[in-house]
């Protein structure tokens, strides 16, 4: 199964107010804990903005402390979603600015349409991106891409974005969420073991030397190998018929 995950304050622009980052992490929590949810897609509603990042207007009014207190709040939804051991697709329309763009990042996967537009603002408004956005953009784009976005706060577009890595996929306008899901499932057709210990394999050897990542990779490989999953694909692929996966 695929789960669809949409951010559902359209007359705000999908902006993460405190009430919406609590309801994300704590759906992630769930989707997490259900096996049988094999690949997730976050999309945003309305036709103007996947996630214009943090509701300034709910902060235009909170003292230091309401910040503080804020604070986990949106790291648990950041953190919930980077932690999903499902493959994440974004499925990105209209504006993905800063908290926005950074959910994007927390995915595995960008499908952007033609309407897209990217940015992390946080400095124009005297803030640094707090949802991963220094750390994943160096992860993704490399020093150099990550500080002319951080430090700029400029704004790109869809085509932009996937000639710099930032987004994976461009399609028309208007089919972000339905090429985001057929991509997820195309990766919810492949073995629930081995696309979870891929996706670990990958976000954890982003930040480690060659010599370790190979590490992870083998346990990676390990535990894909002595799954009753495994069995089945070779089974299925001897046998020229489609794979029932045991997940397990």
């Amino acid at each position: 199964m695929v789960a669809e995950v949409v951010l559902d304050r359209p007359a705000a622009l999908n902006a993460l107010s405190t009430s919406l980052a609590a309801e994300l992490a704590r759906v992630c929590g769930e989707l997490a804990a259900d096996p049988d949810v094999l690949a997730v897609v976050l999309a945003g509603q309305g036709e103007r903005a996947f996630c214009v990042g943090a509701d300034l207007k709910e902060r235009a009014a909170m003292t230091h402390a309401d910040f503080m207190r804020q604070r986990p709040v949106f790291r648990a939804a950041f953190r919930g979603l980077l932690d999903l051991p499902q493959p994440a697709v974004a499925a990105v329309h209209g504006f993905a600015l800063g908290g926005g763009c950074e959910l994007a990042l927390c995915c595995d996967l960008i499908v952007a349409d033609e309407t897209a537009v990217f940015g992390l603002p946080e400095t124009t408004v005297g803030l640094v991106p707090g949802g991963g956005g220094t750390q994943l953009t160096l992860r993704r784009l490399g020093p150099g891409l990550a500080a002319d976005l951080v430090l700029t706060g400029r704004q790109l577009a869809a085509a932009e974005a996937a000639r710099i890595g930032l987004a994976d996929r461009v399609v028309p306008a208007g089919q972000a969420q339905v090429a985001a899901v057929e991509l997820a499932l195309q990766i919810a057709a492949n073995s629930p073991v081995a696309v979870r210990a891929a996706k670990q394999a990958i976000r954890l050897g982003g930040g480690v030397s060659l010599a370790a990542g190979l590490e992870l990779e083998d346990a990676a490989w390990r535990t894909a190998v002595g799954s009753a999953d495994r069995r089945e694909g070779i089974a299925a692929f001897t046998e020229h018929r489609k794979p029932r996966w045991q997940g397990s």
